[in-house]
């Protein structure tokens, strides 16, 4: 596991898991409350793993089975960010009946789905594990999911970008086009943000490269560059001013990800391991103690 993947306080979560539980269970589950009653019988749940992949979210689905009873034990079988194989038993819960079936689908969702970013992050993070570069997740998240999907991006090996538009100043092209010029962007922003944001510039051309540099950008991002052209703007970059950050952006797959990294970048952003990576097939198997 990536040991700075940490999950944020269970005061900032919990309303967020109560919320997925209320939308399940509606008014309440009427097969589980006509057949077992509320928390008179012990059942025990568990979790397999029907695919190879990174886990992710036990933690979270823990705190669900928690909400539902208190007394509820939960019991990892592998660590956040261990590579689980197909049917290896991955965690274990010991609840009353009515919690397990109420939380099951929840908590499996939610790993399901943290687990298929990890796995997916740790495919690309691989691919550029022996150069300089580190994979950066971005803001296109699932709305409502991003703190969890961000902490998945953790587990699979990437680094945060900001969590939302207050976490540091990105001038992208459209704030450009709407201020009319590069130079005029940083300036502006420089003199109205706050201290100690940084202030990270899209650029597309050499010629935008220089801009920002001359205005003083923190961060600047090749976006959408062809690799010939980041071989040029980098060390373009680093003779100018070796403390600003290089970003690539823009379509970045697996096929890809290496010959971006080769360019001498310090990060490389991608949506793709949350946006287009597919949920890790887990399934809770029932028994009564």
């Amino acid at each position: 596991m990536n040991e700075i993947a940490i999950l944020p306080p269970w005061i900032v979560l919990d309303p967020l898991l109560q919320g997925w539980l209320l939308e399940d269970i509606g008014r309440g589950d009427r097969a589980t409350q006509a057949l077992f009653g509320s928390g008179l019988t012990m059942g025990q749940g568990r979790w397999v793993a029907k695919e190879r992949g990174i886990v992710a979210g036990l933690r979270i689905a823990e705190r669900v089975f928690q909400l539902l009873n208190a007394e509820s034990c939960f019991i990892s079988g592998v660590a956040e960010g261990d590579c689980c194989d197909s049917g290896e038993e991955i965690a274990r819960i010991d609840a009353p009946i009515d919690v397990l079936l109420m939380g099951e689908r929840v908590a499996l969702n939610l790993a399901m789905r943290l687990s298929g970013i990890a796995t997916a992050t740790r495919q690309y993070t691989e691919q550029i594990a022996d150069l300089s570069a580190q994979l950066v997740d971005t803001r296109k998240t699932t709305p409502g999911l991003r703190l969890l999907e961000k902490y998945a991006s953790r587990v699979g090996g990437a680094i945060n970008h900001r969590l939302g538009l207050d976490d540091a100043v990105m001038i992208k092209d459209n704030h450009i086009q709407a201020v009319g010029d590069l130079g005029s962007a940083i300036a502006r922003v420089r003199s109205r943000v706050p201290y100690p944001l940084k202030i990270e510039v899209e650029t597309t051309t050499l010629e935008e490269v220089r801009a920002a540099l001359e205005g003083g950008a923190d961060i600047i991002m090749l976006d959408n560059m062809p690799i010939a052209r980041m071989f040029q703007a980098v060390p373009l970059i680093r003779a100018a001013n070796p403390a600003v950050k290089i970003e690539a952006s823009g379509n970045i797959t697996l096929d890809t990800i290496r010959a971006v990294g080769e360019t001498g970048v310090d990060y490389i952003s991608s949506s793709a391991p949350i946006t287009r990576s597919t949920w890790l097939d887990l399934s809770m198997q029932f028994a009564r103690s």
